[in-house]
């Protein structure tokens, strides 16, 4: 079944993140049904040749979701990054009084944005396909190897599909990605927020590198004011503070879904020793 999905087209940023989660969430729904025809097939005791055509719809579900994926990827990168990248660039311009151009130095650095960001989106990604190829890999084994001596069709025979059937969805579940370190997250939570992270990233490497092009070194902190600077838990709270460029650089956001921006302060130029600023 194709997709009817249209093109990604740039703009606000929790909008894109939501496309973004709802289509590879999508494709994921598919290839968690394939899955469960599958496990039908087992439980129900089918002949070989019948599992094994449900595998090979399953494993065609898998490159559709690489598919989607990488797809999503491109288009994310391409198109949205860049317009966020250049809003970031022009909200600093106005703010110093001058105008945004696509430099040298902004394209190298949209770039290498895009680069790591188009990777890191992919190794999420490659978490799930992982997961998808790991029971793959198992029910075919088992289509091999057990489900010829399940053949004869009598009760014992028909406990012990059921109980290989069970076996395989209890030990590769398809309802959320499970990530090296344990996490156990659903694919549209982290499509969503990765899509979101590397939105705020975006916006505010384009905020930083135009300040750091008028010479500016100081910029004032826009935050959550229970926000921690490199954490959310962090004692240092990062809100109405004064930070240099290249501190904000290392620390653009603290935490997923973070809510963080950057305003140039022309009128500091040297570091202010990460003092708060009163309201005004």
């Amino acid at each position: 079944m194709p997709y009817e999905w249209p093109p990604l087209v740039p703009g606000d940023a929790d909008e894109v993140a939501r496309r973004v989660a709802a289509v590879l969430d999508d494709a994921w729904k598919r290839l968690a049904d394939k899955q469960r025809a599958v496990i039908v097939a087992l439980a129900g005791n089918s002949r070989r040749p019948y599992v094994l055509a449900a595998l090979e719809e399953f494993k065609r579900a898998i490159r559709d979701f690489r598919q989607r994926a990488d797809q999503e990827a491109q288009a994310f990168v391409q198109g949205q990054l860049p317009h966020l990248y250049a809003s970031g660039a022009q909200a600093a311009a106005e703010t110093l009084g001058t105008s945004f151009t696509w430099s040298m130095f902004h394209r190298e650095a949209l770039q290498a944005l895009a680069a790591d960001s188009y990777a890191d989106f992919l190794r999420r990604s490659e978490e799930a396909q992982r997961m998808a190829d790991k029971f793959y890999r198992a029910a075919r084994d088992a289509a091999r190897r057990e489900v010829p001596l399940l053949a004869a069709g009598n009760l014992t025979a028909k406990q012990a599909a059921k109980n290989l059937a069970d076996k395989l969805v209890e030990d590769h579940h398809l309802a959320y990605v499970v990530y090296r370190n344990g996490a156990r997250v659903p694919v549209q939570v982290w499509a969503e927020a990765a899509a979101l992270t590397k939105s705020a990233v975006a916006y505010n490497a384009g905020t930083l590198n135009r300040t750091r092009e008028a010479g500016v070194t100081v910029v004032e902190v826009f935050d959550g004011l229970d926000c921690g600077w490199t954490s959310h838990q962090d004692p240092d709270k990062a809100a109405r503070t004064l930070r240099t460029v290249e501190d904000a650089a290392e620390w653009p956001i603290s935490h997923p879904r973070c809510r963080r921006g950057f305003g140039p302060r022309p009128d500091f130029q040297e570091t202010p020793a990460d003092q708060a600023l009163s309201a005004q």
